[in-house]
């Protein structure tokens, strides 16, 4: 129709379309392949929300009781990881207090899926809290190397290749600290065969295409290796998988649940690892879960192996390091020294101080520099300084005990054999009514 006389065109969907410009905003995504924490209207990057993340994935917070109760159960102190937010969800981490206070047998479980010759120090983060809980429980812990997945998942990776990431990655691993007399280290290309296999096939006939698909968001494009992984990622869930350390009494050994130090991104495929476990009569596995070590750039993404300017690599020099932290780390201070004196600077957003609170130990100094930065009292250039030391000191420590790891050292670690533990030497004994 015709416009009248005397008014103004009428806005066609064309000239609306001119005139708004299409928003930039991108939703966070995070799976075990990709994370972002999505993209505003104007295209700024944006943090994960994680407490978002947490109800969409049906997780539950870390809350003060439960560190309250971790400390009495076990007599430690949470870890820093545990204080600061950075350990922060959970699956069922009571049920595993539980039965570490009655001396009730149970494993940990943590992996690695090896696409580099070196890790950075976002990989440590988990093996690092993996370490400890170890220390703190005194059980065994198996690790699985993922190099068939990372094979599957990737056009560039051959099998030669993510093998000889295994060997580096699992050097590196090592030099975390971990006690071989109780710690399992293996690859899936190794591995995988007698009860771990069977234990796959068992989880496998229960998974259905449509649950992968719902779970990971597959589609016909991924190879069928892919949609077969979460089979074996879950079969290290279950004790049976590992005769050599729990025993031969399959009945007795499938009441043995683990617990799962992870990264966030890796919660689906023990999603699905739980639906089904009860179905296989075995405990479900219990989950603890932390956030992402921010790559270099800043919030809303983590460090990648690939990307040499994204990460602090664990075999980076002192220089490196300090080159890469000065050149790359975002700041959250302001865009002059007589703003940032007036206006303070944002350690939310901060890359290093992002970092010191994952690596440095005392609370009232990291309270001290965050009060000092968001008051303008310290400037980037000091705290960046800061970080930069913190860094160094933690690489080079890691550097000299990875110098100390040999060949016969890594072999030692991967061999299937018993292991030694002793688990809680006080348990609470439940009264015979």
């Amino acid at each position: 129709m015709a416009d009248e006389p005397g008014q103004p065109p009428a806005l066609t969907t064309l000239s609306l379309a001119e005139k708004a410009p299409a928003s930039k905003a991108v939703s966070q995504v995070i799976t075990p392949f990709d994370v972002s924490g999505g993209v505003d209207e104007t295209g700024k990057l944006l943090p994960v929300d994680y407490d978002k993340l947490v109800r969409e994935f049906g997780a539950t917070p870390l809350t003060p009781d439960l560190l309250e109760r971790f400390e009495k159960v076990t007599g430690h102190r949470p870890h820093r990881f545990m204080r600061r937010g950075i350990v922060f969800s959970h699956r069922e981490l009571n049920k595993i207090l539980d039965r570490h206070e009655k001396g009730q047998p149970f494993y940990l479980y943590t992996g690695r899926g090896p696409s580099s010759d070196s890790m950075h120090v976002g990989h440590t983060v988990p093996f690092e809290f993996t370490k400890w809980l170890q220390d703190v429980f005194d059980v065994p812990l198996v690790i699985m190397m993922t190099d068939d997945e990372k094979y599957m998942h990737s056009q560039k990776i051959e099998v030669e290749d993510s093998k000889r990431f295994t060997k580096a990655n699992v050097k590196d691993i090592i030099a975390i600290g971990f006690d071989m007399k109780k710690t399992f280290i293996f690859s899936d290309f190794d591995f995988v065969g007698g009860a771990f296999y069977e234990n796959i096939c068992r989880m496998a006939k229960r998974i259905t295409i449509n649950q992968v698909r719902g779970t990971f968001g597959f589609t016909d494009s991924n190879n069928i290796g892919e949609f077969h992984f979460c089979a074996t990622q879950s079969a290290t869930a279950f004790a049976t998988s590992f005769p050599h350390i729990f025993g031969e009494d399959r009945k007795k050994v499938s009441s043995i649940p683990c617990l799962i130090p992870c990264a966030i991104d890796q919660d689906p495929y023990f999603r699905q690892c739980r639906e089904h476990a009860e179905k296989m009569k075995y405990k479900k596995p219990s989950l603890i879960h932390s956030i992402f070590l921010p790559a270099l750039q800043g919030p809303g993404s983590k460090m990648s192996a690939s990307v040499e300017t994204s990460a602090i690599y664990m075999n980076d020099t002192p220089n490196k390091i300090k080159n890469k932290i000065n050149k790359y780390a975002f700041s959250g201070g302001q865009e002059t020294m007589e703003l940032h004196r007036e206006l303070g600077g944002n350690t939310k957003v901060d890359v290093p101080f992002q970092y010191l609170t994952f690596f440095l130990e005392d609370d009232a100094e990291l309270e001290r520099i965050r009060v000092a930065y968001e008051k303008g009292e310290m400037l980037t250039g000091e705290l960046k300084n800061l970080c930069i030391a913190e860094l160094q000191t933690y690489v080079k420590g890691f550097q000299d005990r990875r110098a100390h790891v040999t060949d016969e050292v890594l072999a030692e670690f991967m061999r299937p054999r018993p292991l030694e533990w002793k688990g809680n030497p006080n348990p609470v004994i439940a009264e015979k009514k």
